[in-house]
C-alpha cells in the first residue's frame, strides 16, 4: 500500500510539474492535475499533499536537496583563493548539472520559473533558496572579492540569478523541442563567463538603485 502511494504521489507531483510550467499555476486545477496522472479520485491532491498549498511547496522543495549537495561538493574542491570564476561555476553550474540529468523533455526549470513570479509561491521559492547555506557563503565571498560597491554587486546578482532562472528555462523548452542539443554542460560554462563579465561591468554613472527583493537559485 504505501509502494503504491509514493507512486501516486509521485504520479501527481510529475503530472503538476508539467502541467504548471506549460500552462501557468493558476490556470491548471486540482482536478485537471489529477486527471493528467491518471488518477480517477480527483480529491487525490488533498488526499495526498492535504492541499494545493502543500502540493506546491513539495514541487518547489521537490529537486533543491540535488543541487545543494552539487554545490557543497563543488565549493569543497575550490582552491584556496578562488577567483570569481570558480566561486560563479559553484553557484549556477550545480543548477545546470541537475537539469541535464534529467530525463527529456523535463520541466523543471519552466515551473520554477512560473512559481518565481506567482506571488503566493515567491515566498516558498526564496525560504527554498535559503536554506542552502552555501549560497550564502558565495555571494558573501563574490561581494568581498569584487573592487565595485557591495550595493552594486549584490544587485548585479540579484540580476543574476534572475538571468539564470529564465535562460534555463528557455533552453529547457528549446531542448524538449528538440530545438536545440541538450549541452548543459557547455551551457553552464557559457553561463559562467557571462555572469563573470556581467558582475565585473564597469559603472558608467554612480546609483543608489537597489533591487527590491534578492534573487534565489534553485
Amino acid at each position: 500500500m504505501a509502494k503504491h502511494g509514493d507512486q501516486a504521489r509521485r504520479a501527481l507531483l510529475d503530472a503538476a510539474e508539467q502541467l504548471f510550467a506549460t500552462e501557468g499555476i493558476d490556470s491548471v486545477s486540482n482536478r485537471k492535475i489529477c486527471m493528467h496522472a491518471g488518477n480517477a479520485n480527483h480529491s487525490a491532491i488533498s488526499y495526498h499533499f492535504g492541499g494545493r498549498e502543500n502540493l506546491l511547496r513539495e514541487l518547489v522543495e521537490r529537486h533543491s536537496q540535488h543541487t545543494r549537495a552539487l554545490r557543497s561538493q563543488m565549493m569543497a574542491e575550490l582552491p584556496a583563493d578562488p577567483a570569481i570564476p570558480d566561486l560563479l561555476r559553484c553557484l549556477i553550474q550545480p543548477v545546470t548539472r541537475y537539469l541535464g540529468g534529467l530525463p527529456v523533455p523535463s520541466w523543471r526549470a519552466r515551473f520554477v520559473l512560473q512559481a518565481r513570479d506567482v506571488p503566493a509561491l515567491a515566498a516558498i521559492v526564496t525560504d527554498v533558496a535559503r536554506v542552502d547555506s552555501v549560497v550564502d557563503e558565495l555571494v558573501a565571498a563574490i561581494v568581498q572579492a569584487m573592487s565595485v560597491p557591495s550595493g552594486v554587486i549584490t544587485g548585479r546578482i540579484w540580476l543574476l540569478s534572475r538571468m539564470v532562472i529564465d535562460v534555463c528555462a528557455e533552453y529547457e523548452a528549446a531542448v524538449a523541442a528538440d530545438r536545440a542539443p541538450p549541452q548543459w554542460d557547455e551551457f553552464g560554462v557559457f553561463l559562467t563567463d557571462a555572469a563573470a563579465g556581467m558582475l565585473a561591468a564597469p559603472i558608467t554613472v554612480p546609483s543608489n538603485f537597489s533591487p527590491a527583493s534578492p534573487g534565489a537559485l534553485l
